[in-house]
Formats: structure tokens, C-alpha cells, sequence
């Protein structure tokens, strides 16, 4: 999700100039092993595995580009990259098929080919929800495009289940952020959540009986604040908890309860566990690093320990490798980067 650039960015503010280059792998984090870094110097985040393992698919910030598009990476070869998403507007959250033929992501280019008009932040700390929005399907080497969705909502946040190819999305077109499912080719689209505040990021299970995703439950005030920036567009990101939940939609349950945002929840291979970003940790909400839970919500584990962010972790095909993306070994301030490291059970 291309909004959360912005937790990126206050946790790069905090451990500017504090980030020491080199700095792979901190001996705390006792679950990764042959730590890589995969990408050198502007935004990277998000990055998904191919079905094969062989590649990663992320979105990306870098010079010439003004705001975020997407890019296939080999994890053998990274530097040997290709631009998968058009060039214009502004892109976020891409994932491969089953099958590997196709990428799936979402793009404002419909809407401008510019990039969209960062939020005015003078009502405080907000995210952008941005309308443009729409989601779009193409073959690996970015031909073929199609569109998914087609409103005048935010339709973003796309994942797909690799059993039936069925995409699950954040969108507004019913007034809320909620999530819903669609077929492959965009049909048959399903409301699963309809409880007032933020749900996104959602990820299947391995054999998409589950869904795991973010949410915000605002009450009273933070209700109204809520629904008053949503009418403009935006959200305050402060709250967010882990939640589970069947695949289509029933037996909701709360994961976490920490009190500050957690995001970019997903599910280990066995789906007993989940990893997710977290910043509860930290007075400050500045702080996030990504942590490990149990589906019930006990056993909470700390997994990294680097200064400002470790985020959007993503078990490999074969579970025996996480992506995630990392201010870690930063060249410059403000650089996040892709990494991989084997993962120690």
C-alpha cells in the first residue's frame, strides 16, 4: 500500500544520521540467517515472491521517477530489473498470479499521468486515499493491460489467492474502506467487511481458508475524525490491530491489541503464526519492527531489532526465505530497501 511510504518515512526521520552503513544483521534477530540486500538507495517496499521463488515484485521510487512504480526483480540477478507498470501516475501493491502469466497491481494513471498531490497534513498525521486508484492486470513484461476495477473509489491493496485466483482488495465504492473479493477477471465482486474504520492489507492463507489483514475499530470521536477525513480522502493512521477472519468474511477475530499501528500482517507457511510490522513498541510510534504472533494472539515475539523501519515481511514459496523491506545499511537518509534472509524456525 503506497500510504504506508509514509510510516516509512517517520521512521527514517527518527534514525536519520543514526543508521550506521553496514549494518546488515543485528545478532538479536536470531530468525534470519544469510540476510541480502536486494535493492540500493530510494523507496523500495513491498516486495512479493513469484510463485517459482525466483523472482520478487515491488514498487519502487527511484531516479528518474518521481513517485512509486513497479518492478520484476530476479532474486538471482537483482540489478537486472523490469519495469512492469506504465511509467505514469502513481502504483502500489503488485502480486503475481498463480500461474506466474500475469501481475496484478493498482495505478492512478487513469486519473493523471502525473503523480497525485501529496495530502496537506496541516490536520496533523494523515495518509492519502486516493480515488484514482483502480486495479490492473498485465503480463509479466507490463503489455497487455487490463483493468480489473473500474469506479470512481479507492480499489487497491490486491492480493490473490493461489488456490483459485480470486483477488482480495480494499476499496471505498460503498463509503467505508472495507475489503472485498473478486474473480480473477474482475467479476462477482464480494463485500467481506463492513464494520465502521480501516481494513487493508489482507493476505490468504496458503490454502485460502483464512484471511489475515489491518484494521482500524474507531469509536465516538476518533469515529467522527475518522469518517470526516475519510469524505476528504484521507485517514489517521495511529491505531491499527491484527485481524483474522474465515475467507469470506465470517468468525472475525482480533489478533492483537497493542495499541499502536500494526500492519502488513502475514501468515507463516502452517498459518499458526503471523508476522506483521508493528511500532507499539516504541513511545514514540516511530519505532517499527516486525514481530511474530500466534493466530490466538499469544506468544508475541520480537523478530527485528535495526533502527527506524523492518516491514512487509513475505514468506518465499518454499518457506525457507522472507522478503521484507528495510531502512536498514541505508546510503542515504530516507532509503528503504528490499532484503531477503533465510529463515531459522
Amino acid at each position: 500500500m503506497r500510504v504506508l511510504a509514509s510510516v516509512i518515512l517517520l521512521a527514517t526521520a527518527v534514525v536519520a544520521g543514526a543508521q550506521q552503513p553496514g549494518t546488515l544483521h543485528d545478532t538479536r534477530e536470531t530468525h534470519l540467517a544469510e540476510v541480502r540486500q536486494m535493492t540500493f538507495g530510494g523507496e523500495n517496499a513491498e516486495a512479493y515472491w513469484s510463485p517459482d521463488g525466483k523472482e520478487l515484485v515491488f514498487q519502487s521510487t527511484r531516479p528518474p521517477l518521481a513517485c512509486d512504480q513497479i518492478f520484476r526483480m530476479p532474486v538471482s540477478d537483482p540489478a537486472a530489473l523490469t519495469m512492469v507498470s506504465t511509467g505514469k501516475g502513481r502504483t502500489t501493491c503488485a502480486y503475481f498470479t498463480a500461474d506466474s502469466e500475469r501481475i496484478i497491481y493498482s495505478s492512478t494513471h487513469a486519473g493523471g499521468e502525473q503523480c497525485p498531490v501529496e495530502p496537506d497534513r496541516s490536520q496533523g498525521y494523515v495518509w492519502p486515499i486516493y480515488a484514482t486508484y483502480q486495479i490492473y492486470s498485465v503480463k509479466p513484461d507490463g503489455t497487455d493491460l487490463q483493468a480489473l476495477t473500474d469506479t470512481p473509489a479507492y480499489d487497491a491493496e490486491a492480493t490473490i489467492c493461489g488456490v483459485d485466483g480470486s483477488i482480495i482488495f480494499t476499496s471505498t465504492r460503498d463509503g467505508d474502506l472495507d475489503l472485498y473479493r473478486m474473480d480473477a477477471d474482475g467479476s462477482n465482486v464480494t463485500r467481506l467487511t463492513d464494520t465502521p474504520g480501516y481494513d487493508g492489507g489482507a493476505f490468504f492463507s496458503r490454502d485460502c481458508s483464512k484471511i489475515v489483514w489491518r484494521a482500524s475499530r474507531p469509536t465516538g470521536e476518533a469515529l467522527a475524525d475518522y469518517q470526516r477525513l475519510l469524505q476528504q480522502d484521507l485517514i489517521r493512521p495511529g491505531k491499527l490491530e491484527v485481524f483474522v477472519a474465515d475467507a469470506d468474511g465470517s468468525n472475525v477475530r482480533q489478533v492483537t491489541n497493542l495499541g499502536g499501528a500494526s500492519f502488513a500482517p502475514y501468515f507463516t507457511p502452517d498459518a499458526k503464526r503471523i508476522l506483521f510490522s508493528t511500532s507499539h513498541h516504541d513511545p514514540r510510534g516511530r519505532e517499527f519492527d516486525i514481530f511474530a504472533v500466534d493466530v490466538d494472539g499469544n506468544n508475541l515475539e520480537q523478530i527485528t531489532f535495526t533502527a527506524g523501519f523492518d516491514g512487509f515481511p513475505m514468506f518465499s514459496p518454499d518457506g525457507q526465505w522472507l522478503a521484507f523491506g528495510s531502512n536498514r545499511n541505508q546510503a542515504n537518509d530516507g532509503d528503504t530497501d528490499v532484503y531477503v534472509a533465510r529463515w531459522i524456525e
